[in-house]
């Protein structure tokens, strides 16, 4: 393990010293007037973990300190990629980052069959990214283009207290085209989010939340991956034949999606082999945690809520559970070629507006009901009897007005993937020139599960006539 260098080592004493005597002296009252630069907490970090017990301060340390110059995208960061999203645009205006972030209402699409009058931020519902640099000062414009209105909270960032976006609490409500400045100094480095803290179970449930990125200053090397990719969990309830989500439901949730789309309309996440991969996970659905499985990997969990985790206290693990509120790192090397899906793992989440009002079909025997119903109803099939597996069917029914009940896509061998909802694929290939899609993963040679021959059976002493009880 290396060591900090005696300049890093004095640097950090004084910040931390700095910082103490700031928090004993109340240097977060309010004071307009501008300290010291402000000084990276991570510089490059201690590699053994080793910290007091009580840091000297849990709210960024000083308040007012001294900007540092603002980072540019590709010279001081690598820009993160939002799948189905974009990065909010910025300008730069004396030395600040200046965004404009405007809350409005939005045709979405979920998926092909699928949209809904939703809420966003500047035209993008769950994915809209702000994209920024410890150390700087950033101001963001919140313009309300809603007929009711609202507030953006920052959700774990260390901010001024009247900047922290509870409406009638922080400041008062941003109201109908009313335009609100919001402006501080980052005091910290990684994965946030935010959204409205204003009648916040409609309008969270309408769309209003968004992931904010935080670089570190001075990055570590192994900070720097391949491909970093933001990815905002939600989840909606949408009745088929309706075009407005449901933001009183509680529990019955029929349509999961990453950064506001569903499978098979969430863009896959392609990388090339050994491609060193971060995957920003970040969850605010109404009510569910979501664990997030990979396959064909293990990962570690490398920083959770904004905070990295030090090496020798990150674990591995092939899910990660996000619970609502948090955001999670996920880092590994992608060494193995395919398409691995990545999806949460609460089996009622990989589905499209299932139905619900129906009693258990599994196992029943229709026999001749489908010809007697159809005399009566044209169309009619019976379903569920044999599974949910019904793509294919459902492709070929009829179904309500705006609803995707079951929705998936059809793979590479011509069958429909049973799975949609909170599903992705990372896609990872040998030789990539670009990081367009590459369409479906074509196996090696005897790479792949194929019917068993009966020569391998019989050598294998393998009996498929004997029924076992």
């Amino acid at each position: 393990m290396t060591r900090l260098s005696r300049r890093n080592v004095v640097r950090l004493a004084a910040s931390v010293l700095g910082g103490a005597a700031a928090w004993a002296g109340g240097a977060g009252s309010g004071a307009a007037n501008v300290g010291s630069d402000y000084q990276p907490a991570a510089l490059g970090g201690d590699p053994a973990g080793q910290r007091p017990y009580w840091d000297a301060s849990y709210s960024g340390g000083p308040l007012h300190v001294k900007p540092l110059p603002p980072g540019l995208p590709g010279r001081h960061y690598q820009p993160v990629v939002v799948p189905n999203g974009a990065a909010l645009p910025f300008r730069i205006v004396d030395a600040v980052k200046v965004f404009h972030l405007v809350a409005e209402e939005i045709a979405h699409d979920f998926d092909d069959g699928l949209w809904a009058t939703c809420w966003g931020y500047s035209g993008h519902v769950n994915s809209t990214v702000i994209e920024a640099v410890e150390g700087e000062r950033v101001r963001i414009y919140v313009t309300n283009r809603l007929q009711v209105p609202t507030s953006v909270h920052w959700h774990g960032v260390y901010v001024p207290n009247g900047m922290d976006g509870v409406s009638g609490l922080s400041h008062p409500s941003i109201k109908p085209g009313e335009t609100f400045r919001y402006e501080w100094t980052l005091r910290q480095h990684g994965t946030f989010m935010y959204h409205s803290h204003h009648d916040t179970m409609t309008q969270e449930g309408m769309g209003l939340i968004g992931m904010l990125v935080i670089h570190p200053r001075t990055p570590a090397p192994q900070y720097r991956v391949d491909r970093d990719f933001a990815i905002m969990l939600s989840e909606w309830a949408i009745a088929p034949g309706t075009s407005r989500p449901n933001t009183l439901e509680m529990s019955d949730f029929n349509i999961l999606t990453m950064n506001g789309k569903c499978f098979p309309s969430t863009a896959p996440l392609v990388c090339k082999t050994g491609d060193r991969v971060r995957i920003r996970l970040g969850n605010l659905s109404q009510m569910h945690h979501h664990p997030i499985h990979l396959h064909g990997f293990r990962f570690r969990i490398a920083a959770t809520d904004g905070e990295d985790i030090p090496l020798s206290a990150q674990w591995p693990e092939t899910s990660a559970l996000v619970a609502v509120g948090q955001t999670r790192n996920l880092e590994f090397v992608a060494d193995a070629p395919g398409d691995w899906p990545l999806h949460c793992h609460m089996t009622h989440h990989v589905m499209n507006q299932m139905g619900h009002g129906f009693p258990n079909m599994v196992g029943m025997q229709p026999g001749d009901l489908d010809q007697r119903m159809q005399s009566l109803v044209p169309g009619y099939m019976t379903m569920g009897h044999d599974g949910m597996a019904m793509g294919r069917m459902a492709s070929m029914m009829p179904m309500p007005r705006n609803s995707i009940p079951m929705k998936s896509r059809p793979g590479p061998f011509g069958e429909y993937l049973t799975s949609g909802g909170m599903f992705t694929l990372v896609r990872v290939r040998d030789n990539l020139t670009t990081y367009d899609d590459p369409g479906w993963y074509r196996h090696p040679p005897g790479t792949m599960a194929s019917p068993a021959r009966a020569e391998d059976l019989a050598r294998d002493g393998i009996d498929v006539t004997t029924r076992v009880s």
